[in-house]
Parts: structure tokens; sequence; C-alpha cells
């Protein structure tokens, strides 16, 4: 079977994107859209991937020239959707850990003029304790977007057409404004000039940005088939579902450097994102995050065995009519009708979406994604949804039992790991008013403490599809 490699006679697009992130979202996002841009404008840009941590995919990404496959597949209105493209605008792949002039030197290409990322929800944060000695790398992906921003800065003599727009994809509120903010801490910890702190106020600009597709993990149980079809030895194939909707809140001249509606694709340049964030983060986002937890407690794999399944799914859409819908105002729209889309998408028969990989960090994806909803439907009815808080206490009893197992924050990993002898109730105590986990203390919330170890100890003492059957 053949490997993936570009024609060495092909010539190399300039430089326009340096993207935080190689995972299979942005892969089967925003470097499938600069794709279509390449092939169906005049765009004619390259994208330049970061390792944002020190272990990733760049070493498959340069074995592959950057190459790789994208399976579009799903159902839209009462057509089948399945689409095979070869991804090939992803001209560089750089690992920062091990090549940081290279990194550097990102900064000094003159056409660069968008960075974007995905890094997670943990990945936007400020540390103080981030201070880099000389030749040193910072430890966050701010920090490293600050040195990076710098070098671009000096390079450049500060020349404000030298500038970028930032489109953070990591699914927190205003990842724009948040971005901007933790940079804006990092010049004045590590003490910078004063004019590169104009020239980020000034001249580059952070959008706040929604991302909405479904993509799953590396189609490991089918991909023998795919090599088959589409004739390469390709190590980095993505799937998604037909669906694609981003939303961005910028200024319309953004479209000149990312000319989406020229390329016929579903992207909103829009003045205020909250809504459209509201609606998705809440309903598909936190679906997704409370069937992570009650789903693989309860011996399922993937998404769609979940909402097909006669007690998850019951309880799952009692979560999203019930629970999630009511706490959500959309001027102009209906989340009920966008509840039912999602439980569509949902179903999709070609993607296999394991729930083990919707698990990752998914203590800051709760807190997120599900919290607000909690506390809002308390405000609105005056009492706790039981089903949302069910799935917290589900979500500690998975951290307890397998922390050793499961992808997160190293800091609460270790904390489940030394609190396995206490009491329910303890450990119930611990888990709520651990603000680090929370942004606050959620024994504070009334009912909450009472509720959660109620069905953490219903979980613990029964079978858990009849603690489901229970609530």
């Amino acid at each position: 079977m053949k490997s993936l490699s570009r024609d060495k006679s092909e010539i190399e697009k300039p430089l326009k994107v340096i993207q935080f992130g190689e995972g299979n979202f942005l892969r089967a996002f925003i470097d499938w859209m600069i794709d279509i841009f390449n092939k169906e404008t005049d765009y004619n840009g390259g994208v330049a991937i970061v390792q944002p941590i020190e272990h990733g995919m760049v070493s498959v990404l340069k074995e592959q020239d950057g190459l790789y496959h994208h399976l579009r597949q799903g159902i839209e209105g009462d057509q089948t959707i399945d689409e095979i493209r070869k991804i090939e605008c992803i001209t560089s792949a750089v690992n920062p850990f091990e090549e940081q002039d290279a990194f550097f030197n990102l900064a000094e290409q003159p056409e660069v003029d968008l960075i974007v990322s995905n890094t997670t929800e943990a990945g936007i944060e400020f540390k103080e304790s981030d201070k880099p000695g000389d030749n040193e790398l910072a430890v966050t992906f701010p920090g490293k977007l600050t040195q990076l921003l710098k070098h671009r800065f000096d390079h450049f003599g500060g020349s404000a057409d030298k500038a970028v727009s930032v489109l953070p994809c990591e699914l927190i509120e205003s990842n724009g404004d948040n971005l901007k903010q933790c940079i804006l801490k990092y010049i004045e910890l590590w003490d910078l000039s004063d004019e590169f702190k104009s020239w980020i106020t000034e001249h580059t600009n952070f959008a706040n940005t929604l991302v909405d597709r479904i993509v799953p993990g590396y189609p490991k149980d089918e991909i023998e088939e795919i090599k088959e079809r589409i004739g390469y030895d390709d190590n980095l194939v993505v799937k998604s579902e037909a669906f694609h909707l981003f939303v961005v809140q910028a200024p319309k001249s953004l479209q000149d450097i990312f000319p989406a509606e020229k390329a016929g694709l579903n992207v909103k340049f829009v003045d205020d994102i909250t809504p459209y964030r509201t609606q998705k983060v809440r309903i598909l986002n936190g679906a997704h995050t409370s069937m992570v937890q009650i789903g693989l407690l309860s011996g399922l794999e993937t998404v769609a065995e979940a909402i097909d399944h006669e007690v998850v799914g019951e309880v799952m859409q009692e979560i999203m009519f019930e629970e999630i819908v009511p706490t959500i105002q959309i001027p102009g729209g209906d989340p009920k009708e966008f509840a039912k889309e999602i439980k569509g998408r949902f179903k999709n028969p070609f993607i296999r979406h394991e729930l083990i990989d919707i698990s990752l960090n998914s203590v800051s994806k709760y807190k997120v994604r599900v919290l607000p909803t909690v506390l809002d439907y308390l405000k609105i009815k005056g009492e706790l949804p039981k089903r949302l808080v069910f799935a917290l206490a589900c979500l500690i009893k998975l951290y307890k039992e397998r922390h050793d197992q499961l992808r997160d924050d190293a800091e609460f990993l270790q904390f489940f790991s030394e609190r396995q002898d206490l009491s329910e109730e303890e450990l119930v105590e611990e888990v709520l008013s651990k603000e680090s986990m929370w942004d606050q203390d959620l024994t504070e919330v009334d009912g909450m403490r009472d509720l959660v170890l109620k069905y953490y100890t219903s979980i613990n003492s029964t079978e858990m599809l009849k603690a489901i059957q229970n609530i």
C-alpha cells in the first residue's frame, strides 16, 4: 500500500496559519476548511502545526508530509453523505519542546495572519509560576503564544501590519477574551515592554468563537477497510459527521483572511456569540459530558449505544428535554428543535464516537458544560435537576475507581487517588468543596451535598441501571 508523501515538484504555499493543536478536531474542522479555501478560492495558504504538549502526533504528521484523509459522513436531510478528502494544507509541523528554533521561526514568516488553537477547556490558563528563563519555553499554551507573538513583534519592529488575528477553538466562554487576558497577564508577569502590550491590545484581534462538529477518535476498528478504500497507508485518518458550524464574533474584515463565505462553508460572523454558544454547549456538549459518566458506568462504549439503550437512552432524553432545554432562551430560536437535531446527530450510523474519548478532562467539562445548567435550573425551578446531579455522582464514582485510566489534570487524578479510603460522605464533601475543580464551593449550593450523596450511595449499593431508574 502506498505511503503518503508530497510531490517534490509541488510549489509550497506561503505560510498563513499557525495552529496550536494537531488533534482530530482541528484536523477535521479548521484544516478541512482551509483545504477547501485552497481548492475552491484563491486563498493559497499553508498551515504550520505546533504541538502544544510534549507528547503528541507531530512525528506522524512529518512522516506523512503533513498529508492525511478526512471522511465526512452522515445524513443531511434525506441525503446520505460519504465523502473522502485528502487534506493537503499542512505544510510544516513543529514540536517546540524539541525544535525551539523552528517554533520561533514560524513567527518570522511575513504572510502569517492567523493563529488558531484547540488545547481543550483546560488549555487556556494563566499560571503565576510560569516564568521561563532564557531559552526556555513557557509551560502553558497562552505562555507559549505570548513568547511567539513577542518574537514576531521584535522581528518586524512592532509593525502594526504584521499583527495577527487569533481564533481559539477551545470550548470555554469568551475564549478569545480569556486568551487575550492570559497574554496580558504574562506581559505583566514577565515585565515585557509597553510597546508590545500596545501591539497586542490595539492591533491583535482575538475573536470569541464557537465550534460545532462531532469528531470521534481515530477509527481503529475500521482503519484497514478505510486504508483499502483510500489506497494509502494513512495513520492520521480522521472522521467527522457531515454537519459543521463555526460562529465567530469578530469584525467582518476577518473574512478577508478567512474566506469561508466565498468557499460556501457554514461560518457565521456575528456581533454576539452568546446565544449560539449557550445553546450548543449546554445541549450538545452538556449531553455528551453527562452521557460519558452514566454510559461508562453502565458498561456502554459509544454515544450511539448510549442514545439507543433502553434505560440510558431514556435518561439522556430526559436530561436534554426536561433539564437542559428549559434553561435556554434564544431570541427567535427554538432550543427544543436544536435538541431534536442533536439527538439525530448522536445516532449517526457512520460515527463510532467512543465515550472514553469524550471523557478527556471530564472535570473541567462538567464545570463548563453542565454546571451552569444545574445552577440556572435551580434558580428557575427552585430545585436541582436530578439527572444532571446524578451525572455528577457518576463522575465521582468513575474518578474514584478509574483515576488511573482516565485523562485529566494531574492534580485532579491525584486528588482521587489519595482519597480511596474515605467514606462516601467524606469523599462527596471533599469533591464538592474543592474550589479548584468547580471555581466555587458546591457544598454551599442548596441541596447539592445531600442529593449527590444520595445518588453516589445508590450507585455504590445497587446495580447501575437500577440506580438510574431510581433517580
